[in-house]
């Protein structure tokens, strides 16, 4: 059992390795962004400015919110500050939309704009270095060189972003792929073995019972911990605590998937009239299956638990929406959990018999 432990340890160590860069602080965001948003790496005078889009894979003529939030360096909010937002078309050089200096009671604030075109834009925030020595309630004149701060007391930092009519549904689509190579690869590598085991054991005529609802078992978690680590990107970028969860879910339903190879393959089937046999190997059973059961069981529930209200330290205390992700990993769970529930049940009547049967 010791190598169990330790793939476990390993599994854990790795899910740490992958969360980790989540702790870095990106400001009050409703989530990370991986497109369009991010920080500027220096930051600019004594702030740290971020910025995001929402929608993230922001579409022409549909309104997108503009996300900034502006903290100091030790990441604390910031009061009082005088910001001017401008919007450049990067193909034109020209300026598209301006948001005159304005006084923020704090740091975190949203603009709103309809992109007209698609292509690439650039989105320049300017913060007053003193609030007296800029014009209240205008723009400054357009320029050539954005990060310019000539005749301005103020410092100036540049976001890209791509407005895109079709980039989100690629993106989509790539997600959707790269939840089912993995799987439909790991189906077709367990199917074969299957097949050999099955072709192997039947010449003995020694072919294990419900063997193939061992193998869908198997699949099933492991597929449900690569579906977790598919939507960790997107999920997990919306707080700290959603990337432990979903690493942490990833990880055991991948540990089970693999622990149930370990035992249900490797390790001897009930034979003989052994009976401390027999019960130390449906233990061993018995405890899996129980951690997959509740595990899995734990997971549905919070799902169903998070789509009807707003989830524990929700950054915008908002119910999660049904996506196909959410009901592709959800399907999987559920079919986990039945056939679990089939199989300890079966185990039990199987164990029971062997136990009564004379020697």
């Amino acid at each position: 059992m010791k190598i169990h432990y330790i793939l476990i340890s390993i599994l854990i160590f790795l899910s740490l390795s992958a969360f980790i860069p989540h702790f870095v602080s990106h400001g009050h965001l409703t989530h990370t962004p991986h497109y369009n948003g991010g920080s500027n790496r220096d930051g600019i005078g004594k702030y740290y400015p971020y910025m995001a889009l929402d929608p993230e894979y922001a579409v022409p003529n549909e309104p997108t919110q503009i996300t900034f939030s502006v903290q100091d360096f030790a990441g604390s909010d910031v009061y009082d500050i005088e910001t001017m937002v401008e919007i450049y078309q990067e193909s034109t050089g020209e300026r598209v939309k301006g948001f005159p200096w304005t006084v923020r009671d704090i740091g975190d604030f949203n603009l709103y704009y309809v992109f007209a075109n698609p292509g690439g834009y650039e989105i320049v925030l300017s913060i007053a270095n003193d609030d007296k020595m800029v014009n209240h309630n205008q723009l400054d004149a357009p320029r050539s060189i954005l990060s310019s701060i000539s005749d301005c007391n103020c410092q100036r930092v540049i976001f890209n972003v791509s407005i895109s009519d079709s980039w989100g549904l690629v993106r989509n689509s790539l997600l959707v792929i790269s939840i089912l190579i993995p799987i439909i690869v790991l189906g077709l590598v367990l199917g074969r073995t299957y097949l050999k085991r099955r072709n192997e054991q039947s010449v003995s005529r020694m072919v294990p019972e419900k063997e193939t609802l061992k193998y869908v078992i198997m699949l099933l978690a492991i597929a449900g911990g690569l579906v977790h680590l598919a939507i960790f990107p997107e999920h997990g970028s919306q707080q700290i605590y959603y990337s432990v969860f979903l690493m942490a879910a990833a990880g055991a339903q991948l540990a089970y998937g693999i622990l149930y190879i370990l035992i249900n393959f490797t390790s001897e089937s009930y034979t003989g009239n052994n009976r401390k046999f027999i019960l130390s190997q449906y233990r061993k059973r018995v405890a899996l299956n129980l951690f997959g059961f509740i595990g899995t069981s734990v997971l549905i529930g919070l799902y169903a638990y998070s789509v009807i209200v707003a989830p524990p330290l929700s950054p915008d205390n908002k119910s999660e929406s049904i996506d196909m992700a959410g009901i592709m990993a959800k399907a999987v769970e559920i079919l986990l959990v039945v056939g679990i529930i089939y199989l300890i049940k079966w185990e039990k009547k199987r164990v029971d018999k062997m136990l009564v049967t004379p020697k």
